[in-house]
């Protein structure tokens, strides 16, 4: 079976994850990247196509007929028109709950670089700022305690639910919003404007939907309190990145770390660059080796039933 590999580029930069698993599937090709307007050209006559975030639209479909499977690097399936492809027969798999520990991680490496100060009170020691202290202890920066802060988790899915475990674990109250109430939830569950006027930390688990697609707008960023943080490492547009910037700039909320935007890479234009007190990495939270080798576990599973007819995560 011809397989195509659409964006390898996105599971490995520097050749750290290795591409045998894949090739030990079919007669595989694999392009480090494909714009766009290469997509069709680069499936060709493939019957099954692996990509992480190139848009697979009606027009690519109809320009590749023999296609009949596509399986993403990704849990989002948002760049790909799953309606037509089932329409035209072809099965459309994504790979859930690969990230799961290492997203929940990164968000609690936010909180606790927000809290601690570690950065920042690391930089001030290089610049001998603890050498000329007149006290044994230097800590003009304020700090914070976890235990009894309100973390508000806006999604419950695998994530959603690691970053309440763990936050439970630090002595913190759980506030959960989520499209559908779950059964047996240990936490508070709430709507999601309550759960944002308690948050002293707001973090977003949720997929990008026509329901969730800006929900972090000027009218909810407005009921926050002023201490809080808001975090993102779900998706980007998921948050008005205008409306974020002017919160943080005039005060509403405290501070914001994102490893999400609009527009990705990010653009040079987004008002989110040199807002106050706004923390951006570079998509980074389900990067690590073990989470991209899981993933590429997933991808090929997912193939290998497929093929025996037997469908794993499909979407559509």
């Amino acid at each position: 079976m011809k397989i195509s590999v659409l964006d390898w580029n996105t599971m490995t930069m520097n050749g750290d994850i290795s591409a045998a698993p894949l090739e030990a599937l079919g007669e595989v090709t694999v392009y480090k990247s494909t714009a766009p307007s290469e997509a069709a050209e680069h499936i060709g006559n493939a019957e099954a196509v692996l990509c992480n975030k190139v848009p697979i639209t009606r027009e690519v479909i109809d320009k590749c007929p023999d296609l009949r499977y596509i399986g993403l690097f990704a849990t989002g399936y948002n760049n790909i028109d799953i309606e037509y492809a089932a329409e035209k027969g072809i099965t459309v798999c994504n790979a859930g709950q690969y990230s799961t520990d290492a997203v929940a991680q990164q968000v609690f490496a936010y909180i606790l670089d927000h809290f601690n100060k570690i950065h920042l009170y690391g930089q001030a020691v290089k610049e001998g700022k603890w050498e000329s202290s007149p006290c044994f202890s230097y800590f003009p920066l304020p700090t914070g305690e976890l235990a009894g802060k309100n973390l508000s988790i806006i999604g419950y899915g695998s994530i959603g639910k690691r970053t309440a475990e763990i936050g439970k674990a630090f002595g913190m109250n759980i506030i959960i919003s989520t499209r559908t109430v779950p059964e047996n939830c240990p936490y508070e569950v709430t709507d999601i404007y309550t759960a944002a006027k308690k948050a002293d930390i707001l973090t977003l688990h949720c997929p990008l939907t026509p329901q969730t697609e800006g929900i972090i707008n000027r009218e909810l960023l407005s009921s926050m309190k002023p201490t809080a943080v808001l975090i993102n490492t779900s998706r980007g547009g998921t948050v008005v990145e205008e409306d974020l910037a002017e919160a943080l700039n005039s005060g509403t909320i405290s501070a914001a770390y994102l490893d999400v935007l609009q527009k990705e890479p990010m653009s040079p234009e987004t008002p989110l660059k040199h807002a106050k007190n706004c923390l951006i990495t570079p998509h980074t939270a389900w990067a690590a080796p073990e989470t991209r080798e899981r993933l590429l576990g997933i991808v090929c599973r997912s193939f290998k039933a497929w093929l025996s007819g037997s469908p794993e995560n499909k979407v559509n």
